[in-house]
């Protein structure tokens, strides 16, 4: 095919190269929306899933794409040659293989700031660039295709058309088949493989093959380190064997079995519960807690049901001493895990796939308890902390039933928002509300409608020994708030992610740094 010059004058467009543009769109069109959403998800593990990281990322894909249309429309003013934009697509492509080798070092070093600041910092270094790169597309293929016959109209709404298309495609794409099936570093990596060879195919049909040649051997190069920083990445595990590892729509999920024998289960590279298969026991305090808080405060437990089933310890130790147990886990990946990992017998309880809050508008029936132990990562969901949430869960209680909930926060003045707020919500809705804590972060809130009363004094003498003492001062120690430090919580207003965002950091450090001295 003959060869045409990259500066494209004007009426030359071919048909081929006309349909080549209008696929370009496309794909930039759904690469933006692949890396906004993906460049969120990429940077949860180490900053969580706070409306802080979705914020930061769609303000920096806004400010990027604002600047991105003016530079296109500036470049096209002063050459309309195709051969320079495809070479900013390419350099885009390289720079966003690049951040899967410096996502994990330069978020951990964001961390240093505020939480709003690291994370804004941390999507601006990563994405900025990239994403103004591909925002210049539309500007300048607008000016180009106005240099061929036809009307302007008719191009400029067939471009913008076929460009939202792209990121409609991308949108579906990403949050339903890529991040539940795919890791997020090979996603990125196949993004910036589509665009480098959206530049490759363009400079091998319409510009020199020595461009090609360069290209390839520049790409080649950056995905053998993108590929070598996965493999570090995923080898950081070093004296613990990777038992699994899977991509879901909340978060990146590892097994890790440990020289002792014992087994750990990480969203997003942190902690979530531990495991002795041996004796088949949990080896992290809040089980035990849960499951004797549940049982000490009601008169006669009949079933329980658990908003949450983190890998399965808690209901199965209720379960196995012939109580009735429902189950609501709104990730459907992890049972799998649980039941291969962690002994879970989904036979033995009622599960149900779903939102927690979506379950309790529809409860079916009355409970003696209910257990809320549901977490992303570092923290409750909020939705499921307001007092609306707490007037569904009440009303699937019987006249005595109990909430027993599982979160970390702090007593410590101007640390305490969290704490203060959670006890007032539950007061607003429970006549008596109860904390215990060991002081070591973990607190349990328990709830009810009428007085409580402890009716069996429980017994912690089984417990493995690292955390027996521990347990024991959980259970005598009964923590106060400060009710001016905190305000009821509702689905109207609940800035608990802001206020507390604090705490939620400095946990998510703690939590990553115990993993690193495991390892």
């Amino acid at each position: 095919m003959k060869k045409q010059p990259d500066n494209i004058p004007e009426y030359s467009l071919s048909p081929g190269l006309r349909r080549f543009l209008y696929f370009t769109a496309a794909c930039t069109g759904a690469a933006i929306m692949i890396i906004e959403i993906l460049g969120a998800k990429m940077m949860t593990p180490y900053f969580g899933s706070s409306h802080f990281v979705w914020t930061a990322q769609i303000a920096v894909t806004l400010a990027s794409l604002a600047v991105g249309y003016y530079a296109g429309g500036w470049l096209v003013d002063r050459s309309s040659s195709l051969h320079r934009l495809y070479g900013f697509l390419f350099a885009a492509a390289v720079y966003l293989a690049t951040t899967i080798a410096v996502m994990e070092p330069l978020s951990r070093r964001c961390l240093t700031f505020s939480l709003a600041t690291g994370t804004l910092i941390a999507a601006a270094v990563l994405f900025f660039v990239p994403l103004a790169i591909l925002a210049m597309v539309g500007p300048f293929f607008v000016r180009v295709l106005m240099l061929s016959p036809g009307g302007v109209g008719g191009a400029v709404g067939r471009l913008s058309a076929i460009s939202t298309l792209g990121s409609l495609v991308g949108t579906l794409l990403i949050g339903y088949v890529l991040l539940p099936l795919a890791p997020n570093s090979i996603t990125m990596l196949c993004t910036s493989l589509l665009l480098a060879s959206l530049s490759m195919v363009y400079f091998l049909v319409w510009s020199s093959d020595r461009a090609l040649g360069a290209a390839v051997l520049m790409m080649t190069t950056v995905v053998s380190g993108a590929v070598g920083a996965r493999i570090d990445h995923v080898a950081k595990f070093s004296g613990a064997q990777v038992l699994w590892r899977k991509n879901s729509n909340f978060g990146v999920m590892h097994v890790l079995q440990m020289p002792g024998g014992i087994r750990y289960f990480l969203n997003d590279f942190l902690v979530q519960n531990s495991y002795d298969p041996a004796s088949k026991e949990s080896v992290s305090l809040f089980t035990h807690m849960l499951h004797h808080l549940s049982l000490a405060y009601s008169a006669k437990l009949e079933n329980v049901l658990c908003i949450g089933v983190g890998v399965g310890i808690v209901p199965m130790k209720l379960a196995n001493q012939g109580i009735d147990v429902d189950v609501v886990e709104i990730n459907p990946a992890v049972l799998a895990l649980a039941e291969k990992f962690f002994d879970f017998q989904p036979s033995k309880l009622n599960l149900h796939v779903g939102d927690g809050r979506q379950f309790l508008n529809q409860c079916p029936k009355k409970y003696d308890t209910v257990v809320l132990d549901a977490f992303l990562g570092d923290s409750s969901p909020s939705h499921l902390l307001t007092a609306e949430a707490f007037a569904s869960m009440r009303s699937c209680l019987k006249a005595k039933g109990v909430l027993v909930i599982n979160c970390f926060g702090s007593f410590s003045p101007n640390k305490d928002f969290f704490l203060s707020s959670l006890d007032q919500t539950l007061k607003t809705v429970f006549r008596d509300v109860r904390i215990h804590h060991s002081g070591n972060g973990n607190v349990f809130f328990v709830a009810s409608s009428t007085p409580l009363v402890v009716h069996h004094e429980p017994s912690f003498a089984t417990l493995p020994a690292a955390f027996r003492d521990e347990a024991q001062r959980a259970w005598e120690n009964i923590g106060k708030t400060e009710p001016k430090n905190g305000r009821v919580l509702t689905d109207d207003f609940n800035p608990v992610e802001f206020f507390d965002a604090n705490n939620r950091e400095e946990f998510r450090r703690l939590l990553a740094a115990s993993m690193l001295r495991r390892n």
